[in-house]
């Protein structure tokens, strides 16, 4: 009898239409994983590229964050699927990230506060029973959410949503005390994205790798940890 042959690992990325989500989903594929991702809206992205470069390995589902009935309804069409990896990539600023606080508007600073902290917390809570019991929950936080090192300010909106997000995983992570979830915090650098800007000290093609074999050596590692693109504890 031959024997069955295991099948391949498989991550959720939510949020994989562009940017980091899209070369994390790409570099999934080619360590031969099979990706679910998800993209906003029903346009072409650089996603629906890849799934079509790689038939078979990548699959597509539409998902706003920020819209509750949406996510219900990806639950149920995920209903009975299992992946190794859940990671969540979600992350805006307002129209100028070096406004003081209290200048900030109420729309800008809740749209901030639901798209960087509610909205992800949000698909944890509704995705948890699709992550195997020794899987691995990942967020992209940012170093900025660290409340110990900020010495600088600016970009304070930002960092208090990230600071916020990084509060909420330490309550859900309290709540997987003793059981063999591995959750991480992800302070990926300051990368050259529609977010991080032209003139970002790293490119998604040098810091991509470095994310993935962090998510993978996390694997197996029960608790949470908040970790920069090398590995090492960020400061809460």
């Amino acid at each position: 009898m031959t024997p069955s042959k295991r099948p391949s690992p498989s991550i959720l990325i939510i949020g994989a239409s562009r940017g980091l989500g899209h070369a994390m989903a790409a570099e999934f594929v080619s360590r031969g994983w099979h990706v679910v991702g998800t993209v906003r809206g029903g346009g072409r992205t650089l996603l629906h590229d890849l799934a079509d470069a790689n038939s078979g390995q990548v699959a597509i589902e539409s998902l706003d964050i920020n819209e509750p009935e949406q996510l219900t309804a990806l639950r149920d069409r995920l209903d009975g699927r299992v992946f190794d990896i859940l990671f969540v990539n979600a992350g805006i600023s307002n129209r100028d990230p070096h406004q003081a606080i209290g200048e900030v508007s109420t729309a800008e600073f809740t749209e901030v506060m639901i798209t960087n902290a509610l909205s992800p917390m949000r698909v944890i809570n509704a995705l948890e029973g699709n992550i195997e019991p020794a899987g691995l929950v990942g967020v992209m936080s940012s170093g900025l959410g660290s409340i110990s090192n900020n010495e600088t300010g600016k970009w304070e909106l930002y960092r208090g949503s990230k600071a916020a997000l990084n509060m909420f995983m330490r309550s859900f992570a309290a709540k997987q005390a003793g059981t063999p979830l591995a959750m991480v915090l992800m302070a990926p650098g300051w990368i050259r994205t529609d977010l991080g800007g032209p003139d970002a000290s790293f490119t998604i093609e040098e810091s991509m790798p470095l994310l993935v074999d962090l998510l993978l050596a996390k694997r197996g590692k029960p608790g949470l940890e908040y970790l920069d693109r090398q590995g090492r504890t960020v400061p809460w």
